[in-house]
């Protein structure tokens, strides 16, 4: 049995926009080219759809420097990024992401109906993400622009700092409360994606940054891929007064793949069991309730387990919980329905 589901975060038009402009569509929609992520993968693996993310690397960054790698995790903040930088790439990424959906290989959706009508056509569903916004001006005369190309969720940060919020550094074993809250062009940017009806990504956001956004936003507040800290003591872990505060909004955590971000140690070791995520799965549906638990793997952003690879991976995972005594209906909802009902309630 394949049970379909829907991912919460992927950094695969990043991979993407490494190769060649000539082969970018090809290398999605062929595979063979590497990565967690591609069209025949997905189809294979159950993906229903998933939010892409545009993440603008540093600038002399590849994708293997900014992730959430060892290579990655000195613990301090990469230097901010210049706004016509970070727009130049996302840009670029966007636009390999619409001519993905020209090519036929994705649609782009904007709201729940969309993504429903995407999946009954067979169609991979797609949601076009920010993570850091560091393309979007104080003005937010970039955000109208990337709103009308599809925009519908943005992370404030990545593990830096903007105009707008600062990131958490890769720090294990130590507290997400690190920094300043939101600037007042930040506390806008809430209030105008509440508006607008674009989804708030807590995940990469500190501890003070969270606690604004959780004080102005009138959305669910969600982690579109974030794990427990109480299991693995890392910054990008949410601790439990931040997942008692996503439970009463009526938000929800996207389950995060990567291993350093599983793990007890912190390492960043391959041979990290399913079994370590299904725990950190029984303690976000312990803290959030049934409703609050989904994915977000960080395909293509990050080191995978070993027992989970790439995309075809998942229903090993989805399989372990129904081992485990998870119901064929909760992990119906952990994988594919605890998203459409929050797309349903943002974006509408």
């Amino acid at each position: 049995m394949t049970i379909p589901f829907f991912d919460g975060h992927n950094d695969t038009v990043l991979r993407l926009r490494e190769l060649p402009v000539g082969e970018q569509e090809a290398a999605f929609v062929e595979g063979g080219r590497g990565g967690h992520l591609d069209l025949p993968r997905a189809r294979a693996g159950g993906m229903a759809g998933g939010f892409f993310a545009m993440f603008p690397p540093p600038l002399k960054g590849s994708l293997a420097g900014v992730s959430g790698t060892a290579a990655a995790s000195d613990g301090k903040l990469p230097p901010e990024l210049a706004l016509s930088d970070a727009q130049a790439s996302t840009n670029g990424m966007t636009s390999i992401l619409l001519r993905l959906e020209r090519a036929g290989a994705l649609a782009l959706c904007r709201n729940a109906q969309e993504v429903q009508a995407a999946i009954d056509k067979g169609m991979l569903a797609g949601i076009l993400h920010i993570e850091g916004a560091e393309a979007i001006d104080t003005e937010f005369r970039a955000l109208d622009v990337l709103y009308a190309a599809g925009l519908r969720s943005i992370g404030l940060t990545w593990s830096r700092a903007n105009v707008f919020a600062t990131g958490v550094p890769f720090r294990f074993n130590a507290d997400p409360d690190i920094g300043p809250g939101l600037s007042d062009a930040g506390k806008a940017l809430v209030r105008l994606c509440n508006a607008m009806g674009v989804m708030l990504d807590l995940s990469h956001l500190n501890a003070a940054g969270f606690r604004d956004v959780a004080a102005i936003s009138e959305h669910p507040l969600v982690a579109t891929h974030s794990n427990v800290h109480a299991i693995c003591p890392h910054t990008r872990n949410l601790v439990d007064w931040q997942l008692a505060a996503i439970r009463e909004s009526g938000g929800m955590v996207g389950l995060n793949y990567a291993v350093g971000f599983l793990r007890p140690d912190g390492k960043f070791v391959a041979d990290t069991p399913i079994e370590l995520m299904v725990r950190h799965v029984d303690a976000l549906v312990e803290a959030l309730g049934e409703d609050g638990v989904a994915l977000g793997s960080d395909f293509d952003g990050a080191m995978m387990p070993a027992a989970i690879g790439d995309v075809t991976g998942v229903q090993r995972l989805l399989q372990a919980l129904l081992d485990k005594g998870y119901g064929e209906e909760l992990v119906g909802k952990i994988a594919l329905g605890n998203w459409m009902a929050m797309i349903g309630r943002v974006l509408g």
